[in-house]
């Protein structure tokens, strides 16, 4: 598609809608590749920006647009020194974030936001296009990149996004999508290999594939992160990243932790395998959107801790986390938009050898009843009991 055409395609949708994310995105970023079904779900992805699914649709380009995207950004094409929130709704990153081993601070550096690091090859380097079919695309990406205790790590990756169909869909979530419900769903395959000649160990530091979706968030919007209720469980949530969470904005239901996601005040919450469940998601009662995240749970894996200090436990971190974004100290934002994250569990990988995370993402659309059937079948709850004030 030409840029001629992709801008007339910006201008005949209006701003929200899949149409309108799809023109401009083809307008300002070089490699852009759409996968497509017969039934109307859309999954646009760049591999300007590491393979990033960028947003996706349930409904072709009239359809609501579900990825958040920073406009201004991508349209002034100036990079930021620390980081580009680009935005998109499933990126491909690596933690640990902080700590002895993390990839963003540099050794030696106090675990301050100023000295907070993205490295280029998940933020700003281009991917390869191996190939691509309409309803898959292949990238590929090679870097060195050095933690906080000065270990190196040669890799590659190579990341596979494959749009599904409805058989697909109903054995990953084991229900089959009601008639009256739209949907769209995609899985990426997160490959990471050891290319150096130095075996990667515990004690130098250790390698995790960290998976973001960044979200448009809504007054009325909640993260629903199910849980599994067993004794001592708030021992295994961490809900203090950015200080505690106020009560109104996380509210504990059973084995179900709410948070409220409207793209107003920083928070953060996370859960450890011990009480992951392998599925998270979000409601929006504004749009009626149901969004759900499914991955892979080690119960007895060793997950990276991300904290920004210096840890005694740096192998008791997270498998999934909820994020709201909001202004900073100085009053500047990122955002708005809220996350919903999984992690893969840390492997002491010899050369040569390979890691893979897979994580599935699914929206669906439709009446309420048939949605709230699918929030209690996916995510344990009622959607009435799930409303935040």
């Amino acid at each position: 598609m030409s840029c001629e055409q992709s801008a007339s395609r910006e201008t005949v949708f209006q701003k929200g809608t899949y149409g309108y994310d799809a023109g401009f995105l083809k307008k300002h970023l070089k490699q852009v590749t759409e996968l497509t079904n017969k039934e109307g779900a859309r999954v646009l992805i760049t591999g300007d920006l590491q393979g990033r699914v960028m947003t996706s649709t349930t409904s072709g380009d009239s359809g609501n647009s579900f990825g958040w995207i920073n406009y201004a950004l991508i349209e002034e094409g100036a990079l930021k020194p620390q980081f580009n929130p680009f935005g998109g709704e499933e990126r491909f990153w690596i933690g640990p974030e902080g700590g002895q081993y993390s990839f963003y601070f540099k050794k030696g550096s106090s675990f301050e936001f100023g000295n907070w690091q993205v490295p280029p090859f998940i933020d700003t380097v281009a991917y390869t296009v191996v190939s691509s079919e309409p309803e898959k695309v292949v990238f590929a990406g090679n870097a060195s990149l050095e933690n906080f205790s000065g270990t190196v790590f040669d890799i590659e990756v190579n990341r596979t996004i494959r749009l599904l169909d409805k058989t697909a869909l109903s054995e990953r979530i084991g229900k089959t999508v009601p008639d009256d419900v739209k949907w769209v769903a995609y899985e990426t395959g997160n490959v990471v290999k050891n290319t150096g000649a130095v075996e990667w160990k515990k004690e130098t530091g250790l390698f995790s594939v960290w998976l973001l979706g960044m979200f448009i968030p809504s007054e009325e919007t909640v993260a629903i992160i199910p849980f599994k209720n067993v004794d001592a469980a708030k021992e295994h949530i961490t809900d203090n990243y950015f200080g505690q969470i106020p009560a109104d904005r996380l509210i504990v239901k059973d084995s179900v932790l709410l948070l409220k996601c409207d793209g107003k005040y920083r928070s953060k919450l996370g859960l450890s395998p011990v009480i992951t469940r392998p599925v998270a998601g979000s409601f929006d009662y504004q749009k009626n959107i149901l969004t759900c995240i499914l991955y892979t749970v080690e119960a007895g894996g060793e997950y990276v801790n991300s904290k920004w200090e210096i840890q005694t436990a740096p192998y008791k971190g997270d498998v999934v986390n909820a994020y709201n974004d909001g202004p900073l100290e100085d009053g500047s934002q990122m955002g708005p938009f809220y996350e919903l994250e999984s992690s893969s569990a840390a492997k002491a990988l010899k050369p040569g050898e390979s890691l893979e995370y897979k994580q599935v993402t699914c929206h669906f659309e439709g009446s309420y009843v048939s949605l709230n059937a699918l929030a209690q079948r996916l995510l344990g709850i009622n959607l009435d009991d799930a409303r935040l004030p």
